[in-house]
């Protein structure tokens, strides 16, 4: 077991910014922390990391109390916040060279693990570049390279691609599938075009409470189906509420969105319900339901009341 989040919580004054939320990553995971903005994902990342003390609750990283060990936790983990933190005065191979010092990293392995980088990153051509000379993207790529130079266990990375144009986006993405593959990943993201891109489980928090927790794949082969139906005419609404398979909204003019509570078949089932009923059917279309549609109903079933 690579992570083990147990039961944290983080209190600011009145208000829990995060509240007992507990779930795992495995070796080669690549999990998608997912929430809307203010959902306590960013407050999450620091206390995995060790920036910020729980209020309760603990992280494990592979095996180490990210508050009682805190340095061996650290040494293994490889951390792009949300802000990039970089430097902005310093060149691309000088940045690195001064990370490397830090985790003492010394000698010829230093030359190799900063060569490394420079090639993975794709920053060969901007290494003796002023960071400040540099566009988000490549920023952004400085910041993973800082990340991976101590060759960590786990990379926790928050909000990796915000304000990255689109080929930006799909170099970044590229590279953190690439870099992902020996490695476990958390990637705090608040973008499903990520999830569905890069990651093999999904943890969503809202509010501070985890609302989902489970494999993209599950969790979306379980999102109900949904019907787009226009009738001929209105119909009975009270007959409609006996039926126990469906749940009807009415969109005015005899026009209905149709939910299954069976998830299977519903255009047929609803077809032949159709047909029993001598309702006239002008149109019959199934709405795609997918990975944004659950966020959207999982982040909006309570209102948003902000959190840190």
């Amino acid at each position: 077991m690579s992570i083990q989040v147990k039961q944290l919580t983080k209190v600011y004054g009145q208000q829990k910014a995060v509240d007992g939320i507990s779930f795992e990553v495995n070796k080669g995971d690549i999990l998608g922390f997912l929430g809307p903005n203010g959902a306590g994902k960013s407050t999450t990342m620091k206390i995995a990391t060790g920036y910020l003390p729980p209020s309760e609750g603990e992280v494990i990283v592979n095996g180490f109390d990210i508050v009682k060990e805190s340095k061996k936790a650290r040494a293994i983990i490889g951390y792009l916040p949300e802000h990039n933190p970089l430097y902005l005065d310093m060149f691309v191979h000088e940045y690195l060279a001064f990370i490397a010092s830090l985790h003492q990293i010394k000698g010829e392995k230093r030359k190799q693990r900063i060569a490394e980088m420079i090639r993975l990153c794709g920053l060969t051509r901007e290494q003796n570049k002023k960071i400040s000379s540099l566009s988000k993207g490549y920023r952004q790529r400085v910041g993973l390279a800082q990340a991976l130079l101590h060759d960590p266990e786990v990379l926790i990375l928050d909000e990796p691609t915000t304000g990255l144009d689109p080929n930006q986006l799909a170099e970044i993405r590229g590279l953190i599938k690439q870099i992902s593959k020996d490695k476990t990943v958390i990637l705090s993201t608040h973008i499903m075009q990520e999830v569905k891109a890069l990651c093999n489980r999904v943890v969503i928090i809202n509010q501070g409470r985890i609302v989902a927790n489970d494999s993209v794949a599950h969790l979306t082969s379980g999102v109900k189906q949904v019907l787009y139906v226009e009738l001929s005419k209105p119909v009975d609404l009270k007959a409609i509420s006996e039926i126990k398979d469906f749940q009807f909204k009415d969109l005015g003019a005899g026009k209905y969105q149709v939910t299954s509570k069976v998830n299977k078949y519903i255009r047929e089932r609803f077809f032949k319900l159709a047909s029993e009923r001598n309702w006239v059917i002008l149109e019959m279309q199934l709405i795609e339901q997918d990975l944004e549609q659950i966020f959207y109903d999982l982040t909006n079933q309570q209102s948003n009341v902000g959190d840190l």
